[in-house]
């Protein structure tokens, strides 16, 4: 019994030393560094706003407490910068690119344009659970999803690119409920969509409303801009009165369709991820340090300030979710494909 205790203790004081030499290691390596922050779509939309949050605190956690720095890096509904963090980005734990997830969904229906590998990038976490909505002007004359529906002419819905959500949310409602859209493709970001939804250019857009509601607040509560339509499975509390997109689905495809959008553009739509080939240490020591970050009482405060919803899933959840799209059956991606991949 006294020779197992000693060789507990022994193991105990091993891991302990383990640990200690780890944590100088990484604050060798940190002190004095930049940790670089890429965000795949400009300033002053979603993106940016949780990403500036996060790099704003995110420093104090980490062992040599880095500085921190934002770069926007927007082209293509964040794919430049999705492709540039998997080929170019040097794998040694100093950037993290934060970009939208559906483009690795995107990457599974065989999207020629995607040069990267859902499965070889280090997942970081997600800040938040995304809740897609519908959003449009009053101006635009649709202030309830019956008045869409029974609109003689498609609505004009803005959007940035393929694979992310202001781009793929109204093409999916379009095949699987009916929804008569035109998506007006181009904007470089959801601020973009927002200004010209607000200028009579375009009806409005569809993306998360944890952004939305942040983003785009003084319209919403003037009643200038509406909620008509969630493209979710589950409703939101403070949206109760605002219709589900799944009860309009017609047959089982459609709501299978419906599901798997909401896994990769709502679960996973605002991930944060290192290079593939990013040392095992500092990836699992940028999980921590970002999970730590989402509990840090300053970081809440700038949140609560800044109206950013939260509810993050640490690194290791959001890996699974990501392998799980490459194990989808093989009907549902080819009608996936056609349905959000561009067409040549």
């Amino acid at each position: 019994m006294v020779g197992m205790f000693r060789r507990i203790s022994a193991a105990v004081v091993a891991l302990a030393l383990f640990a200690s030499g780890a944590a100088a290691a990484a604050q060798e390596f940190y002190q004095g560094k930049t940790l670089r922050f890429v965000v795949g779509f400009p300033q002053r939309g979603g993106y940016d706003a949780y990403t500036r949050a996060i790099a704003h605190h995110m420093g104090r956690h980490i062992p040599g407490n880095p500085s921190t720095v934002v770069e926007n890096m927007p082209g293509a509904g964040s794919l430049k910068a999705t492709n540039y963090l998997f080929n170019e980005a040097k794998p040694d734990g100093l950037t993290i690119g934060n970009f939208s997830g559906a483009l690795i969904l995107h990457q599974v229906l065989g999207n020629k344009t995607a040069k990267y590998d859902g499965r070889k990038f280090g997942w970081v976490g997600v800040p938040v659970v995304d809740h897609l909505v519908c959003v449009l002007t009053r101006q635009s004359g649709v202030t309830t999803a019956d008045q869409w529906f029974a609109a003689k002419r498609p609505i004009k819905i803005g959007a940035t690119g393929p694979g992310t959500s202001s781009g793929d949310t109204p093409k999916i409602l379009k095949a699987t409920i009916g929804l008569p859209v035109e998506v007006v493709a181009g904007y470089q970001g959801t601020d973009d969509i927002r200004k010209a939804a607000d200028a009579g250019e375009i009806a409005g857009g569809c993306w998360g409303w944890e952004s939305i509601k942040a983003t785009w607040r003084k319209q919403l509560d003037s009643g200038s801009a509406r909620v008509v339509l969630q493209a979710m499975t589950k409703s939101r509390p403070e949206l109760k009165d605002v219709p589900l997109a799944v009860d309009y689905a017609k047959s089982d495809e459609a709501r299978q369709i419906l599901e798997i959008f909401t896994g990769a553009y709502g679960y996973t739509a605002r991930p944060y991820a290192v290079p593939p080939g990013t040392p095992a240490e500092r990836l699992a020591l940028l999980r921590k340090a970002f999970m730590e970050t989402s509990k840090d009482p300053a970081f809440l405060a700038e949140a609560r300030k800044a109206g950013l919803d939260l509810n993050p899933i640490e690194g290791e959840t959001v890996a699974r979710i990501f392998v799980s799209f490459y194990d989808v059956k093989p009907l549902l991606l080819a009608r996936l494909e056609e349905i959000v991949v561009p067409q040549k």
